[in-house]
């Protein structure tokens, strides 16, 4: 009796795990190769069906995480609505996984360590570019892309990457992962594109040349954009900004946008050749206002919203989301957090920004997606400017404007379709719409938001023509 009851116990064990892999192996097939949208402001998939780009910064979670803790974070992200992960793949040379296994010979980036072994085989058995697999086949399990920076850019900076050497691991790693469903590549990481510009563009070349199934940009210095070096590129598909962390009076910059992360988007999205541009790194949820200084405020919820409702508005087709602590998987087993990140990873993935993005991206593809554009003659007066500007965007019969502090909406009516429209409330916080009513579209109008006028009181207008 007692070995019938164990024989029954293991068969439904495994069913259950042939049943979740083939969940997931389902997921995964479903996922299409992603392209730009024919007026080059999206990203759409193989059907031309639009991606709304929801990332987060889980930066070093090819080495900080095991199998059962990417599970839990990939779970996560997955019920949160993100469908992007960004990933270093090589933070330093010396980068080893939470197993302990190396990812090259002798800190060598053109000799990756492979040994065989087997996924699902013991820790002698597998590699760190197993354990990569692993962390990739399972996010496509789960509908989620890997932003893959083969090499992060103070590596390079630093001279410890020749040009061969990176072009023989960008071949490498190109032919290893051109097959998977879900890789979009990120040269570069935190690093001006002129340092190194030789090096950059040999690996973006190289991956092109090898990879042409998956789409490339690449992740720069704070408060500058890719575009500044590789907007004709032709191996760049998308450019992508990086608004930093720092307050008004903390930027330093020739530009001087300080948090006007929008200013990136105008400026790329004026730019010749047309290409698609997103904010990938704006100030993390939970990190000090400057970055360094642990005793300043930090960067909240709020802010978060901010930054993703001003850049999408202002045409980015996306937003990545980032909060300290998950960014660089702070554990309880860690010395010292890096930029005093205040709870550990597990705690972080709730932090209340994380969930209130998925709002954002509802309310995106609530309406037809690659139609819109940017409009700020909606406002009828004054943009307004810091925390008091007001961020239009618009399709032929909907209107998006997002306020950050609750002021007064004037509005420009008859700029889409229909003699009259319907008025209604967004809540960034939860989602929820509160209707207004109808109105002639002509002339102009106030919209006063609920609430008083208060930094983090937002509320997105929407008009739909009846």
């Amino acid at each position: 009796m007692k070995n019938f009851i164990m024989t029954v116990i293991l068969f439904v064990l495994v069913m259950a795990f042939l049943s979740s892999t083939g969940r997931a192996q389902a997921e995964a097939k479903s996922m299409k190769a992603l392209k730009v949208s024919e007026n080059k402001r999206f990203l759409v998939d193989e059907n031309g069906k639009p991606l709304f780009w929801l990332g987060d910064t889980g930066w070093l979670l090819f080495s900080k995480l095991n199998r059962e803790e990417v599970d839990q974070y990939l779970t996560d992200r997955a019920q949160k609505g993100f469908n992007v992960i960004q990933v270093m793949v090589l933070h330093s040379l010396d980068a080893v996984d939470v197993y302990g296994d190396s990812a090259l010979f002798n800190k060598n980036a053109a000799t990756p360590m492979v040994t065989k072994g087997s996924d699902f085989g013991d820790s002698t058995e597998y590699d760190f570019w197993d354990n990569v697999d692993y962390v990739v086949d399972k996010a496509a399990g789960k509908g989620i892309y890997i932003g893959m920076v083969p090499v992060w850019g103070g590596i390079v900076k630093g001279g410890n990457v020749s040009k061969e050497d990176a072009v023989k691991y960008a071949a490498w790693l190109a032919n290893l992962y051109k097959n998977k469903p879900n890789i979009i590549w990120m040269v570069g990481g935190d690093v001006r594109g002129s340092d190194s510009l030789d090096i950059w563009n040999a690996i973006g070349s190289t991956i092109n040349k090898i990879d042409a199934n998956h789409l490339i940009t690449f992740h720069p210095f704070g408060r500058t954009t890719s575009s500044l070096w590789f907007q004709n590129a032709k191996w760049l598909d998308f450019n992508m900004f990086q608004s930093g962390h720092r307050r008004y009076d903390q930027d330093d910059t020739e530009w001087g946008f300080g948090q006007d992360n929008y200013k990136y988007v105008n400026h790329d999205y004026a730019l010749k050749p047309v290409k698609p541009t997103i904010d990938g790194e704006p100030s993390y949820e939970g990190i000090p206002q400057g970055l360094h200084d642990t005793t300043l405020p930090y960067w909240t919820a709020n802010d978060v919203r901010m930054y993703a409702y001003w850049s999408v508005f202002a045409g980015a087709f996306g937003f990545t989301y980032g909060a300290n602590s998950v960014m660089q998987f702070y554990k309880p087993t860690d010395k010292h957090p890096a930029f005093g990140a205040k709870e550990y990873w597990t705690e972080g993935i709730n932090l209340p920004g994380a969930g209130q993005m998925q709002y954002l991206k509802k309310m995106m593809l609530s309406r037809p997606f690659l139609e819109r554009i940017p409009d700020q003659f909606l406002i009828a007066g004054e943009n307004g400017s810091k925390y008091n500007y007001l961020a239009a965007t618009r399709g032929n019969n909907y209107v998006f404007i997002y306020t950050y502090t609750g002021r007064n909406i004037p509005v420009q009516m008859g700029k889409i379709s229909g003699d009259k429209v319907k008025a209604s409330w967004y809540k960034p916080k939860d989602g929820t719409t509160i209707e207004i009513g109808e109105f002639e579209n002509k002339g102009t109008h106030e919209f006063d938001p609920p609430g008083e006028p208060a930094d983090g009181n937002d509320w997105v207008l929407i008009l739909d023509s009846i």
